[in-house]
């Protein structure tokens, strides 16, 4: 078990503290202990954040048993016969659960490891060094003169009439469920509740999907937003858009949302359940920061500098909580660039990162760097490959053809900008186009590779002999 220190009324001084075991804060913490440092992690919940908990873990191990679930029905397509699929819910949760705690116990025995004191409770800062733990035990009172703040995000609860009249699910709740919905509700039409429309269609419940956007993905360019709504339809979800979600009630058979639409009619979605997954904000409310001096943006964010630190000086944050990209790939790199410049006497900033990210529908969406649209508002002279996998010969072969790949490069140097890949295992994919852009490689040189046949990497060749064809 990791080491817990309890204690009443003294002030115990730390070299380090962190507010938060995040992806970021825990490895941060594990690295100043192992640099000699004393340090305490302070942790309300759960040691591995969201990630391990609420996030990536759970979820993705939930989209893997929906994709079986695919699978075994479309075994006939290649030729296996099997009988009725069926999905036992509480059986996939069991997994998911397993999961969970496999790797939140390892996160903690990192923990242990490294020789970090961990303190359960909720943290409020009293000034700018001092922080009060409030535990089930005991109030304890830490100061040092570094302290982290690395205490994420939670699902957002929006505004909507009715809403305290009826269990809405969210990201979190929605993964305890023991059986599937008759009829899911998604409000919300961004990465967390297309992955859950899916997945639950999969598991066998009707599904409804209501965005306010004029696409799905609103970030995304129109052509990949327009194909991941292909194929949500394909796969018999209803999706409704440019819809403002008016009120919710109770009804005889689940609950009732009312929409209006862009021309101001009405509309009524029956549903068993309503998934809220529209957006999410920071756990900043009960921190106490004005008593640290730490300055926030209006909805609640840290601010910080290009190397994390924020206005009360020694005081930095790291993650989700600082109001950029929400991937635990870039908290963790948060923490690497704190643990360069602090520990290691280096000189990072978060300037000029590139970033990469998968949506997790089947087919995946694997995004890197800029997109098409990204792109001209920057003034670049851009030139766009583009290739369906259709015509990606391992697509045909493992009868995968849906989605396309999608490069965007910069016409004066040959250089990748950026890249889309709705595909299977499109977040590899997108991975190739990354390390070409990391070497600030010119396109010929993916245009020109060996790949090994038949994969799906050698479409890379393809990909942009067909773009100089085009030209």
């Amino acid at each position: 078990m990791v080491q817990q220190l309890w204690s009443f009324k003294t002030l115990e001084r730390f070299d380090v503290i962190v507010i938060g075991a995040g992806q970021g804060g825990g490895p941060l913490a594990g690295a100043f202990a192992r640099a000699g440092r004393r340090v305490a992690l302070i942790e309300r919940e759960h040691v591995g954040g969201t990630c391990v908990n609420e996030g990536c873990s759970p979820t993705k191990t939930m989209v893997a048993s929906a994709r079986v679930a695919y699978l075994a029905r479309r075994a006939a397509d290649y030729g296996v016969r099997t009988g009725p699929v069926r999905v036992d819910l509480a059986r996939v949760r069991e997994r998911k659960r397993a999961i969970v705690a496999s790797f939140r116990g390892g996160s903690e025995r990192a923990l242990e490891a490294a020789g970090v004191s961990v303190v359960r409770g909720a943290a409020r800062f009293t000034a700018s060094h001092t922080v009060v733990v409030v535990g089930q035990s005991a109030e304890r009172s830490l100061t040092a003169p570094l302290i982290f703040i690395n205490v994420g995000q939670r699902p957002a609860r929006p505004a909507l009439p009715g809403l305290g009249d009826i269990r809405a699910l969210d990201s979190t709740s929605i993964m305890e469920l023991a059986a599937a919905p008759e009829h899911l509700i998604v409000l919300g039409g961004g990465y967390v509740g297309l992955e859950f429309a899916q997945m639950f269609r999969r598991f066998g419940a009707n599904v409804t999907v209501v965005a306010r956007d004029t696409q799905l993905l609103a970030r995304e360019d129109e052509d990949v937003a327009a194909a991941v709504h292909d194929v949500l339809v394909e796969d018999d979800i209803r999706v409704i858009l440019r819809t403002q979600a008016e009120r919710v009630a109770p009804d005889a058979d689940g609950l009732r949302l009312t929409l209006r639409d862009a021309q101001g009619q009405p509309q009524d979605v029956l549903g068993s359940h309503l998934l809220l997954a529209v957006g999410r904000v920071p756990n900043t409310q009960d921190l106490g920061l004005e008593a640290a001096g730490v300055a926030t943006d209006e909805r609640g964010y840290v601010r910080v500098d290009e190397r994390l630190e924020t206005s009360a000086p020694g005081v930095y944050a790291l993650g989700d909580v600082t109001g950029g990209p929400a991937f635990t790939h870039w908290s963790y790199d948060d923490h690497r660039i704190l643990r360069t410049n602090l520990i290691d006497n280096g000189n990072r900033t978060t300037r000029d990162r590139v970033l990469p990210y998968t949506v997790y529908t089947d087919p995946q969406l694997g995004r890197v760097g800029l997109s098409e649209r990204e792109a001209h508002e920057q003034g670049y002279a851009v030139r766009i490959a583009r290739l369906p996998m259709s015509s990606v010969a391992r697509a045909i072969e493992t009868d995968e053809q849906r989605g396309f790949l999608k490069a965007v490069v910069d016409a004066k140097s040959q250089r990748i900008l950026g890249a889309a890949v709705l595909g299977t295992e499109g977040g590899e994919l997108a991975t190739m186009f990354q390390l070409a852009m990391l070497g600030g490689l010119p396109y010929t040189v993916l245009r020109d590779g060996i790949f090994a046949h038949p994969t799906f990497a050698e479409s890379l060749n393809n990909l942009f002999t067909a773009m100089e064809r085009a030209a």
